[in-house]
């Protein structure tokens, strides 16, 4: 409010940001706190050291995830605390509030996390049904108490305070599949009790409803109503715009257009001009702007779609922010990025590296396209558009790339290293986990696989599809949501559906068993299925939600299964990495809280150190050069250093930490290397035959790690 350069923002999976140059450059802020998905910020009014975050993304899609609690920092935001966990995790903040005249006052709006179906975003959290609403707080944050007194107990997905007379507070409830009680909510005693407002407003079929109220005339408000949801999250159009000058008491319906599509329940932002109450900000897919009180508009030009945050910075300029980052009006209509160095970038599974060349990664942003590492640069420009899912580089020509956007059949091929595309998904029809699965046979040239309701192959890399198996859902809407083939016999390929089904064919995708139901998961395309590198019976399957398992193993394609649990937190695991290198083999598991590894037979999961609390949605190991690449939603990309593989398999001959092994190294150390077996630098620093490769040798004897 002081500063024109000082912006904090929030990425919807990607914590909170401080910029103090105007958005030339950002810092993560809360890249340690319990989760990085963010719904709401509030600044103190009086003192802007203290910030708060309130945690879970209240946009209902699937991807927008569940909080776990208010995060409160007091100097700026270097350092925060956590409070009332237990009170808001597993739903989502869409609004804080804070009255100006006594900062210790707080309302805050709780949803419930999204997803259809309904709370898929909750991946089963124990707390994901508890109370949502309006909250207030007397303490700074410390201690809550739920608002009733004639207002619904359903979403609040927005909320607004009059600043000259706090007691007035404003509350939409919104809740986005339709209630008979939605609508907009006045107090007039702080929120002891509350009335519906009604002169004007829709009455009917109303889904997500936007408010916000101006600081220079707060008699006047905007909102903004989006029609009810149906069960898969169509049906939820613009319902219109409007005003009122009298407090809320009567309202006039707006001739403001806001492209929303069929999906209103993912916005709802509005914003007005602090000293200018006839400027008003209103977002959808499309931003516009009115600086006559709603009656004529311009869009605004140049930025991403999808538009969810609005603020005006202490120059008064307009700074919104969207799927695409953080946007600055410049002129009368148009939005320049100010996004360098904001990471929040989600990724959708499906992430592909080339064989060569390890610059080139290439992968699937939500709403931000199929994207490309670029080596030069090290930059991401996007090579597709849409939402970019599952993608796939030919091992056998890595010029040969394949990635796709929503819906099925929407798959492209590039033969020049991504510089140009063409769409193969001619023939494919079926039911989609809105972005389907598909897999390039390593072993047959030409060969596919993808992934509807049922296996489809193509011979020809693309070019034509033929269907391969049958339906291998339960049925309904029911799709594939994941697919896996085993490394070492392409014929075997398991199959994960988003109804909780896991299968496996032993002739390549065409006839398929099912080996276990129930399965937790996400229903968008996943990695949760990995195949041992060196045997086609094992398989490694993760469990997306809490309370369910988390990492199991198969031996016998899926026979008997066993839980790799013991040692790690309950939270959801997104995918599973298998290291068959080392016996026990070491496993890394991508988890809604970051990224563990453990050896398989120890028990004893650790944090891998310096990756963000974030989703990690995808895993990428590449033993021959010692990296995990990490797909995260909300923090872009990770390498993270594989430890450096040392066997005491000395000889070769296939048993482990015998006197033969022994005896090999003391040769190999001798000079008389064995061959394949090294050169006796058994800690991998440059130095070999040193008393520290000694103890390193004896170390995983007994074992350890190297």
């Amino acid at each position: 409010r002081t500063d024109a350069n000082l912006y904090y923002a929030a990425g919807a999976d990607g914590g909170v940001w401080k910029t103090t140059d105007g958005g030339n450059s950002w810092q993560p802020l809360t890249d340690d706190r319990e989760t990085t998905a963010i719904g709401a910020l509030a600044l103190d009014p009086v003192n802007e050291q203290v910030v708060y975050a309130g945690s879970g993304e209240a946009n209902f899609a699937n991807h927008s995830r569940y909080g776990l609690g208010l995060y409160k920092s007091v100097d700026g935001g270097a350092t925060w605390s956590t409070l009332a966990g237990p009170t808001f995790a597993g739903r989502c903040f869409s609004r804080i509030v804070i009255d100006p005249l006594n900062t210790s006052v707080l309302y805050a709006a709780i949803t419930h996390a999204g997803g259809f179906p309904a709370l898929a975003a909750a991946k089963g959290h124990p707390l994901a049904d508890g109370p949502v609403g309006v909250y207030k707080s007397m303490d700074g944050g410390v201690s809550w108490s739920l608002l009733s007194g004639g207002l619904p107990a359903l979403d609040a997905t927005d909320l607004a305070i009059d600043p000259a007379n706090p007691a007035n507070v404003y509350v939409a409830i919104g809740h986005i599949f339709g209630s008979a009680s939605n609508g907009i909510y006045k107090s007039s005693d702080a929120g002891l009790t509350w009335s519906r407002l009604s002169a004007g407003l829709p009455q009917s079929n109303i889904g997500r409803i936007g408010i916000a109220i101006s600081a220079s005339d707060p008699q006047r408000l905007y909102a903004n109503f989006a029609g009810a949801a149906d069960a898969t999250g169509g049906d939820s159009g613009f319902m219109g715009s409007y005003r009122s000058n009298n407090g809320g008491a009567s309202w006039t319906h707006l001739a403001f257009n806001v492209n929303v599509s069929t999906y209103g329940w993912y916005f709802g932002c509005i914003g007005v001009n602090p000293v200018n109450a006839d400027t008003v900000f209103m977002g959808g897919i499309n931003a516009v702007l009115s600086t006559s009180g709603g009656g004529g508009s311009v869009a605004l030009n140049g930025a991403h779609p999808d538009f969810h945050a609005v603020a005006w910075d202490a120059a008064g300029r307009l700074v919104c922010g969207n799927d695409g980052g953080v946007y600055r009006l410049s002129g009368t209509n148009s939005l320049i990025a100010r996004n360098a160095g904001l990471g929040v970038t989600q990724f959708y599974a499906g992430l592909s590296t080339h064989p060569s060349n390890p610059d080139i990664v290439l992968g699937g942003l939500q709403d931000n396209g199929t994207v490309r590492r670029n080596t030069a640069s090290l930059t991401w420009p996007m090579v597709l558009g849409g939402d970019g899912g599952w993608t796939q580089i030919d091992p056998a020509n890595p010029l040969r790339m394949f990635g796709e956007s929503q819906g099925t059949g929407a798959l492209s091929r590039s033969t020049d290293g991504g510089a140009s595309w063409l769409g193969i998904g001619s023939g494919l029809s079926g039911r989609n986990c809105f972005l389907p699965p598909y897999l390039v046979d390593p072993t047959t040239p030409g060969r596919m696989i993808y992934g509807t309701e049922r296996v489809w192959q193509s011979l020809n890399y693309g070019d034509t599809w033929t269907p391969l198996s049958a339906d291998v859902t339960g049925g309904g809407a029911a799709a594939i949501r994941s697919l896996a083939m085993a490394p070492s016999n392409p014929q075997v390929v398991y199959a994960a559906t988003n109804d909780g089904r896991v299968l496996v064919s032993t002739n390549g995708g065409g006839l398929f068993n099912l080996i276990r139901t129930g399965n937790a998961g996400w229903p968008r395309v996943t990695r949760e299925l990995t195949v041992d590198a060196t045997d086609p019976a094992t398989l490694y399957l993760s469990g997306a939600a809490f309370g369910a398992p988390h990492v199991l193993r198969t031996v016998d394609m899926g026979g008997n299964w066993q839980s790799l649990d013991a040692g790690l937190p309950d939270v959801p695991v997104n995918v599973v990495a298998a290291d068959v290198r080392s016996r026990p083999v070491t496993l890394y598991a991508g988890t809604d809280a970051g990224l563990f590894t453990t050896s398989s037979g120890s028990g004893l999961w650790r944090e891998v150190a310096g990756v963000p609390h974030t989703a990690v949605i995808d895993l990428i190991l590449e033993p021959a050069r010692s990296r995990v690449i990490l797909g995260t939603q909300g923090r872009g990309a990770w390498l993270v250093e594989a430890p450096p593989y040392c066997s005491a398999d000395f000889d070769n001959d296939g048993d482990t930490g015998t006197d033969a092994d022994i005896a090999a190294f003391f040769a190999c150390l001798g000079g008389r290397c064995c061959e394949g077996c090294g050169n006796g630098d058994f800690n991998n620093d440059g130095d070999a035959g040193t008393d520290a490769d000694i103890e390193a040798f004896f170390r995983v004897l007994a074992g350890g790690a190297c």
